[in-house]
């Protein structure tokens, strides 16, 4: 993901308007228009104050990456299996139709797999608007949760494309989905801010250019 992808996003998770967020930067909202678009770049000023506002790096801010995982490489297998089993329980639970369970609680829906030491539980409250939480277990203890919180938008949505979106995720983009994915008329896009060990994103589908579902998300792993 680039800067102004970056910018972008941390300034809606954030609940600010260009205007208001230009406010903060003593900047023009046009200067903050130009970041967005790509058009130009800022001063190392003004990136010191957005690293400050959203309490993100300076380094983060300007690297282009998808997914930087930042471990010790004493820990990288660990992670990588973590990260592994995480994309194959997503498509053995609910986008792949599968292991669903009885409720945890009232009128909630529940998904559950195991595979060797590791088991993964999503469970979900809602159904146009809806609030969940996926988390992981290693040998019983809690490692990785993440958080979501989404809505329909209108017709013509479709579960389906949502749950094939899904199943596309790959180490690159292993939080919800992938950063693009069209089927048909449909296309699903998703942006993150941040790594494996602690981010938050945004993911929103488009029917004919039209937006008809977006859902916020946030996670990491468990200490």
């Amino acid at each position: 993901m680039i800067f102004s992808e970056k910018l972008q996003l941390l300034r809606k998770n954030k609940g600010f308007t260009q205007e208001e967020l230009a406010e903060k930067l003593d900047v023009s909202r046009q200067a903050v228009a130009k970041w967005e678009s790509g058009q130009v770049y800022p001063d190392i000023t003004n990136l010191i104050q957005i690293s400050n506002l959203f309490n993100v790096t300076v380094d983060y801010l300007v690297k282009d990456q998808k997914c930087a995982i930042n471990i010790s490489p004493d820990t990288k297998t660990d992670m990588d299996k973590l990260i592994d089993f995480r994309l194959e329980a997503n498509k053995n639970t609910y986008a792949g139709f599968m292991n669903e369970t009885a409720s945890t609680r009232f009128d909630s829906y529940d998904f559950q797999y195991s595979n060797g030491p590791y088991t993964y539980h999503d469970t979900y409250v809602g159904g146009e608007q809806f609030a969940g939480e996926e988390a992981i277990w290693l040998d019983g203890k809690a490692v990785y949760a993440m958080n979501y919180l989404g809505r329909v938008l209108g017709e013509p949505f479709s579960g389906d494309f949502l749950k094939e979106a899904l199943r596309k995720a790959d180490k690159n983009m292993p939080y919800r989905g992938p950063e693009y994915y069209q089927s048909g008329e449909y296309l699903y896009k998703c942006k993150v801010v941040g790594d494996f060990t602690w981010f938050q994103g945004y993911e929103e589908i488009y029917c004919n250019e039209i937006k008809v579902y977006e859902c916020y998300f946030h996670g990491g792993l468990i200490r």
